[in-house]
This record gives structure tokens, sequence and C-alpha cells, in this order.
């Protein structure tokens, strides 16, 4: 549960608008947005007590526009994104991205005046991938680290990759995504995000 909530921690923790993000280090942005989206889930009681509909609307107002979740889904799927068609990899984007919105917007509601401590960030000579190293701090437990994986594009920095204690997000899917493949196929893989998300939606485990 700790990791599932630090992974959603991390999510709705990092972005808001797209400008902001054009125009801002990628340090400066996660620590100022972090802020923010904690304070409104501070003071939303709906969120508090649980309210699903009201954290997947956080979810897709927050973050999502500024994730790459084309980039996620082909690092999950490792060599196999290759065999995968130009709808194929679109359903696969959508089916994942959905899978961990749904997966992780239930940990938010454990949020309990948890704090984080930004590391220094070591940015790029030029044009290049950065990491932005984070701790989540917790009363009477250890601290959790979560560092994000941001590659700066058109529309400003973008996450494609989230690390919790040491865990990498994209790469802890890759195993199950690879055997899928292998077994069933593209269409099989799409198949069991599709089952999954609908399982989530109807509430079962």
């Amino acid at each position: 549960m700790k990791c599932l909530f630090s992974l959603l921690f991390g999510l709705v923790s990092v972005f808001n608008m797209s400008a902001f993000a054009q125009e801002t280090a990628p340090d400066e942005l996660v620590k100022n947005v972090t802020e923010e989206v904690f304070s409104i889930v501070r003071q939303d009681k709906d969120i508090q007590s649980g309210d699903t509909k009201k954290i997947i609307e956080l979810v897709n107002a927050k973050v999502l526009p500024h994730f790459n979740f084309q980039r996620m889904t082909a690092l999950a799927m490792g060599k196999e994104w290759n065999k995968a068609s130009s709808d194929q990899k679109k359903r696969l984007a959508e089916e994942f991205q959905t899978l961990l919105v749904r997966t992780y917007s239930n940990a938010l509601t454990g949020y309990k005046d948890q704090t984080v401590r930004y590391k220094p960030t070591k940015m790029p000579d030029g044009d290049g991938d950065v990491v932005v190293r984070t701790e989540i701090l917790q009363a009477g437990g250890k601290p959790v680290q979560l560092d994000y994986s941001l590659r700066k594009g058109p529309d400003g920095w973008k996450v494609f990759d989230m690390v919790v204690a040491g865990v990498s997000l994209v790469t802890n899917y890759r195993d199950t995504f690879t055997q899928e493949v292998r077994a069933n196929g593209v269409d099989g893989l799409i198949k069991m995000l599709a089952d999954k998300n609908r399982q989530l939606e109807a509430g079962k485990k």
C-alpha cells in the first residue's frame, strides 16, 4: 500500500499548466506544483473521504497532460513495442494510462500531511533527460525515495518514468507485458489491460 500511495503521491504532485511547464525548470516545477496540489487535497474533504470520481478528476486535470504515456508504454513493453501497429500503440497507451490512473487513484486518500524533501537536480549541458529526486517524509516511517524522469519536448517537460524506492514504474510492468505479448500477441495485451480496467471500474480487485 505504501508503494501504491507513493506512486500516486508522485502522479498528483508534479504538473499543472503546459505554459508553466515550458517556462520553469523541472525541479522547480515539481516543487511548486506539489505544494499547490497538496493544498487542494488538504482542503477537500470529499477526496479525503475517498470520493473516487473527484480523485480521478483531479488526476485528469493536473497530471495527464504532462505525462508522456506513449513513451511510458513503449518503455514498459520493451522490444515487444515494435510488434505493434500504429493503431495498437495508440490503444495500448490509452489502456495503460487508464490502468495507472484507476490503480493508484484510491491511494490519494491515504495522504495524511506527508511532506516532501527536494534534492538538488543536475541539469544536462544540452538537451537530454533529467531526473528530479525527492523523498516523501512520513511520521513514524522511513523516507520513501521518489524520482521522476523527464524529457523536454515541444510541449515542455513531461514525465516518462517514476522510480519509487528503487523500483521503476514502467519496468515493473515489463515482464507481464512481455509474457502476454509472446503468449497472445499485442491484441492479447490490449484485451488484458481493457479487462483489468473494466474490473477496476466495477470495483473488483
